[in-house]
């Protein structure tokens, strides 16, 4: 076994979204969801799945704290459902929204869990979706007004923030290749979106600021790694491309004040251009005190001009892939936080997402799912390497807690250390679950 030593101090955590686990979609006030209406369309959702029901963690979040706490948790991420706190997206306040999560952070801190909030897991209002959503700039104010609403009920409570969840995914995911809701399919809404999300973001960090509320404040973009094939200059561009337009395009605006230049000019030939009002470049770079990274899979690839927008092509080099299909990459997890501390500093770290899909069902009441364990072990691995290596990781946030709905692929896709039977409800602790324990109690340790 491979030996790795995590500072004192480090924070071992789980993460889940909202949509994700809470079900009880229409019940104490709760207001529609682009998710309720895309999951609705035929075609869109796996086996017409949706979240309705969900975990139903809206009813038994007391059991899920308790697991958690079992677990051995640190720190919990959890989204709020902005419909749930804003029925209409603005307006009147639900106040049994508010209290439902009073009770749960409040319990949360009871078994000595740090809560984590995501303010957007992608559960935009429907109500502002009819509006344009986040193509129409009113929906900044929208999410600055819910977020400034959050910040002063939780003030004292909640001490660590995250702004927007993978911003790729709630652009270029649901408004390009139309994957996720709403379910556009055009590279200029997708843009528009995309910025507009990055200034919804530094309002909110700046709100945070005039308020002066404890605590710290970010936002969290998922990554990924592209190994070029060959020296040729025409594959290094291509995955310079790939990993830019997650890494860049969501990073350079934030800590440098400009999108990076090679893709400006690369999605303007492909007919898309940037739409920069006054003081949105200002709103933007608001300085953030931790930045969440989110890391499933990386691989090699190439240069192909028929490979889509970024004109690439992955490879298939052999690599183990999980039962969702995403290669397993774990030395890209190290390379790209490498080129996060090159391009950023210092900025405190938090691995806000990684984890594995394997559809692994008990056998006798056991969850035998050694490759969700060797996943986590060989990412841990990689993470304490980066630490070594100087760059500034302060926790890590498995993906996830337990097994939720997984958006288009539905409930087909399990990602849990706790095995959800959807017909039941019954949670099941896996062997994942124990090792985790067991390396949280340890700080990592030998593992």
């Amino acid at each position: 076994m491979t030996k790795i030593i995590f500072p004192e101090g480090f924070i071992w955590g789980a993460a889940t979204a909202a949509y994700q686990i809470e079900g009880a979609y229409q019940e104490d006030g709760r207001g529609l969801s682009i998710w309720d209406t895309f999951s609705r369309i035929p075609g869109k959702v796996i086996n017409a799945d949706n979240g309705d029901i969900a975990c139903d963690s809206y009813h038994r979040y007391p059991e899920d704290i308790a697991l958690m706490k079992e677990l051995g948790i640190k720190a919990y991420r959890f989204s709020m459902a902005w419909p749930r706190i804003f029925p209409q997206g603005t307006g009147e306040v639900n106040l049994k929204g508010l209290e439902y999560y009073h009770s749960f952070v409040d319990m949360l801190l009871e078994n000595g869990i740090e809560p984590v909030c995501t303010l957007y897991h992608w559960d935009l209002p429907q109500a502002l979706q009819d509006q344009g959503g986040w193509t129409n700039r009113s929906t900044i104010d929208a999410f600055n007004g819910y977020c400034g609403t959050v910040f002063r009920e939780f003030e004292g409570k909640i001490k660590q923030w995250y702004t927007v969840n993978e911003p790729w995914c709630a652009s270029f995911l649901s408004e390009y290749y139309g994957d996720h809701a709403p379910g556009n399919r055009d590279l200029q809404t997708a843009l528009d979106v995309a910025h507009h999300l990055l200034v919804a973001h530094g309002r909110a960090v700046r709100t945070f600021r005039e308020l002066g509320m404890e605590g710290q404040i970010g936002y969290a973009p998922n990554v990924t790694w592209m190994e070029p094939y060959s020296t040729r200059q025409e594959d290094i561009d291509a995955c310079r491309r790939q990993i830019g337009w997650f890494l860049e395009w969501f990073m350079d605006p934030v800590f440098k004040g400009e999108y990076p230049a090679f893709l400006v000019e690369w999605f303007k030939k492909a007919g898309a251009e940037l739409h920069i009002e006054d003081g949105d470049m200002e709103l933007i770079s608001e300085p953030i005190d931790i930045l969440g990274i989110n890391y499933y899979n990386g691989t090699v690839a190439r240069h192909d001009a028929e490979g889509g927008l970024m004109q690439i092509r992955t490879l298939d080099m052999g690599y183990e892939h999980t039962d969702i299909g995403w290669p397993i990459y774990p030395q890209g997890f190290y390379t790209v936080l490498s080129r996060i501390h090159e391009l950023y500093g210092d900025i405190p770290i938090y691995i806000t997402e990684n984890g594995a899909c394997y559809n692994d069902e008990p056998v006798d009441g056991v969850v035998a799912d050694q490759k969700r364990i060797d996943f986590i072990h060989k990412h841990l691995i990689q993470l304490e390497r980066s630490i070594a290596s100087g760059i500034p990781v302060k926790g890590y946030y498995s993906w996830s807690l337990m097994d939720n709905f997984e958006w288009a692929f539905g409930y087909t896709m399990r990602f849990g250390l706790i095995h959800v039977d959807y017909k039941t409800l019954a949670r099941t602790k896996k062997d994942s679950f124990y090792w985790y324990q067991d390396t949280i109690a340890r700080n990592g340790g030998e593992i």
